[in-house]
């Protein structure tokens, strides 16, 4: 029996497809993710229908929605349904090794060895190295991995956090994208950042006293990119210099997006908006997966586990709600659901409908940027989604929502179970408040960042220079 191939799945938080490079966008930030993707498979229309990390995560690593998963929300409480076996507990009971680095969500269940590293805020310096340090954990473990590989494969499920906030990419990438003032007093941009009272002291203890100019945030952010890929790149070259990196199965998937100065919804992923649902996705395996080759078919994070299991020849009773994309990659199917069923509820708690002409969205309680109950966006003609055509177009809200309902009640009726964002309580974290009654509420409810730790950060930031 031929041995099954090694999977190293590096989920990725808060990454842009559309900010790097072999998905069009015009810096270079992803110069070694290009060079692999040349020799590997790449889906232009890869979506996360579950927003955010948790939700999104538990469709990844399950093959499952999240009718099937039974998770929605960012503070997810308790396990994860026992009836539903994570990428993790199949590849175990398949002979696989399984290591995770640096997750613990409902669906990392069933690793062998969990290490964790450090990937939030920043070092003492100021700067936030994380992909360095999660190579710094992961490269003698996966030394260890591939050491007794011939005996036994290997799953490793890495997270790398380095384009979720705080953006502190180390030097040189800090200033790799920015070249100019960010604190010029002619610069209005980062004025209705600073005074969004929910994200303004967490946004007060990363980013520059005095801060003006919004463009130097977002280079920050694609700096975070750059810098991960060249840590990335060291994972390559240890998988190349010992010999494995053909007979292993290398995916690069996105949790979800960022909004950046999308929106209003300021450097952060909440919202349904495209930037936030459309996320990367990138498979490698010689022989089975063709080089260089782009699929424009519509895809979800349901996808990913039954393609990983049929690419490693493993065969399971389970039922998934997704599909693998083999008949896509080999041009048998053109495309899978192109219009589908979405949710968010990390710091607003809204659910909708996309096809590839609309998108509606659906408030299910006020949120705390004021915005309308019921959005709906043409994304042929407005494909940024700022010209919101509810009021006039009730016709199609009323189309859209008939078709999201009817999903919603077949998806009720298969699963024999209720919608989870219907039932969430205190989604927020705030216990005992519900469901919020007002936008007021909610902008007076919602809070991250701790005043005093700004301000000790931005001083150390400035005794630095």
């Amino acid at each position: 029996m031929a041995k099954q191939p090694n999977i190293v799945l590096m989920g990725i938080d808060s990454l842009l497809a559309t900010h790097m490079s072999c998905y069009g966008y015009q810096r270079l930030t992803t110069p070694h993710i290009d060079r692999f993707a040349e020799g590997a498979t790449l889906f232009e229309k890869t979506y996360s229908a579950h927003i955010p990390t948790t939700s999104a995560y538990a469709s990844m690593l399950t093959g499952m929605d999240t009718f099937g998963t039974q998770v929605v929300a960012l503070r997810h409480q308790g396990p994860m349904r026992e009836e539903v076996k994570t990428l993790a507990e199949i590849l175990r009971e398949s002979g696989y090794d399984t290591t995770c680095v640096g997750f613990g969500g409902p669906s990392g269940r069933g690793f062998d060895t969990y290490l964790e590293f450090s990937g939030w805020g920043p070092d003492e310096s100021g700067r936030s190295p994380k992909a360095e340090n999660l190579n710094r954990t992961t490269l003698p473990e996966l030394n260890r991995l591939i050491d007794q590989s011939d005996e036994k494969p290997f799953f490793l499920f890495l997270r790398h956090m380095d384009p979720h906030s705080p953006y502190l990419p180390p030097a040189p990438y800090e200033r790799m994208f920015y070249h100019g003032d960010e604190c010029d007093p002619s610069n209005t941009s980062m004025e209705p950042v600073m005074s969004f009272k929910p994200f303004c002291d967490y946004f007060a203890s990363w980013m520059p006293e005095g801060i003006t100019d919004k463009d130097y945030v977002i280079a920050q952010y694609d700096g975070a990119i750059a810098y991960m890929d060249a840590c990335i790149q060291t994972l390559f070259n240890a998988l190349e210099t010992r010999g494995v990196m053909d007979e292993t199965i290398i995916v690069i998937n996105g949790d979800h997006g960022e909004t950046l100065y999308d929106h209003e919804c300021w450097f952060d992923h909440h919202g349904l908006y495209d930037v936030t649902l459309h996320v990367p996705l990138i498979i490698r395996y010689p022989g089975r997966v063709p080089a260089g080759k782009r699929v424009s078919g519509y895809n979800q994070h349901k996808d990913l586990v039954p393609t990983l299991l049929e690419l490693a020849d493993i065969e399971t009773d389970i039922e998934f709600d997704g599909q693998s994309l083999t008949p896509m990659i080999r041009g048998e199917i053109a495309s899978y659901d192109s219009e589908f069923y979405i949710t968010e509820c990390t710091w607003m708690r809204k659910h909708g409908w996309r096809t590839p002409e609309w998108k509606l969205i659906v408030a299910l309680e006020p949120d705390f940027h004021f915005k309308p109950p019921v959005e709906l966006y043409n994304l042929i003609q407005d494909p940024d989604e700022n010209d919101n055509l509810a009021d006039t177009h009730p016709d199609i809200v009323n189309v859209l929502e008939t078709r999201m309902k009817n999903w919603i009640r077949k998806r009720e009726q298969e699963t024999g179970l209720a919608n989870p964002i219907m039932h969430q309580g205190d989604w927020h974290g705030k216990k005992g408040v519900g469901a919020f009654k007002t936008s007021e509420q909610a902008y007076d409810t919602l809070h991250i960042g701790n005043p005093g730790e700004a301000a000790r950060l931005q001083a150390k930031s400035r005794e630095e220079k």
